[in-house]
């Protein structure tokens, strides 16, 4: 079997991609009851990312003052990170699903030499209450196929994984309200996919 690792390439994103990957985990782990003594608070980590966020804002109106101070910011997230992508790798204890229900992604073991395809949504069905079923194109290679949904824009929850593409069953959702997904494949030498166009889709 495997060992399942986090994935560490969060320290190479451009500015705003870090701020969006840090909100997610922030999303993704608070409440999350696979990591109930997380390294670092989803607190400590929301005021670095504020920190950060308002850093980049002051460095949009120049000097070499405010970019030290962004560079700071931005070291101290990602350190935090780092510190929480280590615990949430040994509470994981090798569960892919469980890790990546952090928000955090998994670092490749597929040895392909080829990033896989990225995945469209076909279709959306409505075949029960509370649950929407997702068509996507099959990818070579893929392990897996991730998906992830928002109600209000940028505020991505994990939809959880399948292992097939035809039928992706998400559910705990409220009828009446519009939700948009995106899926990306897991798995190749990339470790996935990109993400798919957003399909936005209500419950009935």
């Amino acid at each position: 079997m495997s060992t399942q690792h986090v994935s560490l390439a969060f320290t190479q994103l451009p500015d705003s991609e870090l701020d969006e990957f840090a909100g997610g985990v922030i999303t993704n782990m608070t409440g999350n009851t696979s990591f109930p003594t997380p390294a670092v608070s989803m607190a400590a980590l929301g005021t670095a990312r504020t920190n950060f966020v308002n850093a980049m804002a002051a460095m949009a109106q120049g000097g070499t003052a405010a970019t030290a101070a962004k560079n700071a910011a931005r070291e101290t997230l990602v350190d935090l990170l780092r510190q929480e992508a280590l615990y949430v790798q040994g509470a994981a204890d090798n569960d892919l699903t469980v890790l990546l229900s952090s928000g955090f992604e998994a670092a490749s073991t597929n040895r392909t030499q080829s990033p896989l395809e990225t995945p469209s949504i076909l279709k959306i069905l409505n075949e029960a209450s509370t649950q929407l079923v997702l068509r996507v194109t099959p990818i070579k290679n893929a392990r897996t196929y991730e998906t992830r949904y928002y109600t209000t824009p940028g505020q991505w929850q994990s939809g959880g994984l399948s292992t097939q593409a035809r039928r992706i069953v998400i559910e705990g959702l409220t009828p009446g309200t519009t939700y948009t997904f995106a899926v990306r494949a897991i798995g190749g030498s990339t470790g996935h996919s990109d993400w798919s166009d957003a399909v936005s889709h209500m419950c009935l």
